[in-house]
């Protein structure tokens, strides 16, 4: 059984509307918030069906609906940006170097947001990573983007106020107009030059040698990827499986208090 501590537990409990409910207010009180957060994270963790939670918990039909009220209002991203900034005030997240890239997930369930490639149906999960590997910003998009196009989308689920110094990434970021528009917010963006280019080099090799670190991020996908629910997108509504990933991202950031 999936069990979050006390010290986790009040780190994050105020941010759910149902713990704000009075006491006094007549009407049947709601399940306790905590027991219903702690059986999302076993489906999260097992990747089971819903009907197939334990009875130990609280009834399916009522953690599933509850579950999706967080993503649609976006509560379980207000959880992870807060953790993310605890973090950085204590010194646990560094900005100054971050890695960016995405990873593929194929999509079983219909829905929106997912994109027809080679391997299928699916989406893609883009994150950015500190220089410990502990992310920054995760988001979901429809497979058949190019990931050029998608970061500064990225930005807009970043998680904390200080943006990143340097941004490492592979031979898919190389693109002089993705520079440009990164330079204008401050964020040097390094990648290697794709071998068919055609322009002049503008890359310091000295400063390409971080991208020998980009391995930090790979080990995060591998990270959440342990939750066995962001294997397959099973969720008909995409906002749905993006609530599951922050929810694997905030097991990731748990472990660092």
């Amino acid at each position: 059984m999936i069990r979050l501590t006390n010290e986790q537990w009040e780190r994050i409990r105020n941010h759910f509307p149902e713990e704000h409910i009075p006491d006094g207010r007549p009407g049947r009180k709601p399940i306790p918030t905590r027991r219903v957060f702690e059986a999302v994270l076993w489906i999260l963790n097992t990747g089971a069906q819903w009907h197939m939670l334990p009875q130990s918990y609280p009834n399916y039909k009522s953690v599933h609906r509850r579950f999706q009220t967080w993503c649609r209002d976006e509560v379980l991203r207000r959880v992870l940006m807060d953790v993310a900034n605890e973090l950085r005030d204590k010194g646990a997240l560094d900005e100054a170097e971050c890695f960016i890239d995405a990873t593929f997930v194929m999509a079983k369930g219909g829905g929106a947001e997912i994109g027809p490639t080679k391997r299928g149906e699916g989406m893609k999960i883009m994150a950015i990573v500190d220089r410990h590997g502990l992310p920054l910003s995760v988001s979901t998009h429809a497979a058949n983007h190019h990931e050029v196009r998608l970061v500064q989308l990225c930005f807009d689920f970043y998680m904390i106020e200080a943006k990143p110094e340097n941004l490492i990434g592979d031979r898919a970021y190389d693109s002089d107009p993705l520079d440009e528009e990164l330079r204008k917010d401050g964020i040097e963006m390094i990648a290697p030059h794709r071998s068919n280019r055609s322009k002049p080099p503008t890359q310091d090799r000295r400063r390409l040698s971080r991208y020998m670190r980009r391995w930090l991020v790979e080990r995060f996908f591998a990270w959440i990827q342990w939750q066995r629910r962001v294997l397959v997108r099973w969720e008909y509504y995409a906002h749905n499986f993006l609530g599951f990933v922050q929810l694997a991202c905030l097991v990731v950031l748990f472990r660092r208090f």
